[in-house]
């Protein structure tokens, strides 16, 4: 199953066009990665329900593609955390993307950790580690310089469960739908939005948004 997807044809050719809208030029390691790491999730949502996206054509655009909007944004951050990852979302698209760069993937579902073990193992990701538990009760070897999430929870909570794994001058980058005025309106005093971008995903219908947050003085 899994190589039947990362074989098939139409999907590589869709998600190497929407890559391209997106103005990224895949490399063929990052392409087969990518549709290797859709054929896994295809297959462990059959009977893990990690997503309730179940059609391929929509995880193209929902996951991979959505996840793809935001590898050019993450400036020269090289010590990332994903919090609430999921399946891998968008934290295993950007591990792929970005070798070079290390990654932590945050879940305290246990069966999506263990399918994020799986898809590490198959596609060697070196890059990454993997955490089983609880965000506020994570005491990370060392800070981070970028937390990212997508769809994990209002950016109050996030800032309030997350900000202990911020390193100084480090940053939350936020994956919201609709611009949310009134969780900026909610935030602490010391937390700034640094920028906002509106992002255009290819296939993927309403408005997305890409939040940069800072800790002021």
């Amino acid at each position: 199953m899994p190589e039947a997807v990362a074989g098939d044809a139409r999907l590589t050719g869709k998600l190497q066009q929407g890559a391209e809208r997106l103005g990224l030029t895949l490399t063929s390691e990052q392409l087969r990665n990518l549709m290797l790491y859709l054929g896994l999730l295809a297959k462990w949502n059959r009977a893990y329900n990690l997503t309730a996206i179940r059609n391929t054509d929509e995880m193209v655009n929902l996951h991979l593609l959505d996840s793809l909007a935001i590898s050019q944004h993450l400036g020269t951050a090289q010590h990332i955390i994903d919090v609430g990852t999921g399946p891998g979302l968008p934290g295993v698209v950007l591990a792929i993307m970005h070798p070079e760069r290390k990654f932590t993937l945050l879940d305290s579902n246990g069966k999506k950790t263990r399918f994020l073990f799986q898809a590490k193992t198959a596609l060697k990701l070196d890059n990454v580690t993997i955490v089983n538990g609880r965000v506020e009760a994570y005491e990370p070897p060392q800070p981070f310089d970028m937390i990212t999430s997508r769809a994990f929870a209002s950016l109050q909570d996030m800032v309030q469960w997350c900000r202990h794994l911020l390193a100084d001058g480090g940053c939350f980058l936020a994956m919201k739908g609709q611009f949310p005025q009134d969780e900026l309106d909610a935030l602490p005093a010391d937390i700034q939005l640094q920028s906002s971008l509106e992002l255009e995903v290819p296939g993927v219908e309403g408005q997305r948004h890409l939040l940069r947050l800072v800790i002021g003085s």
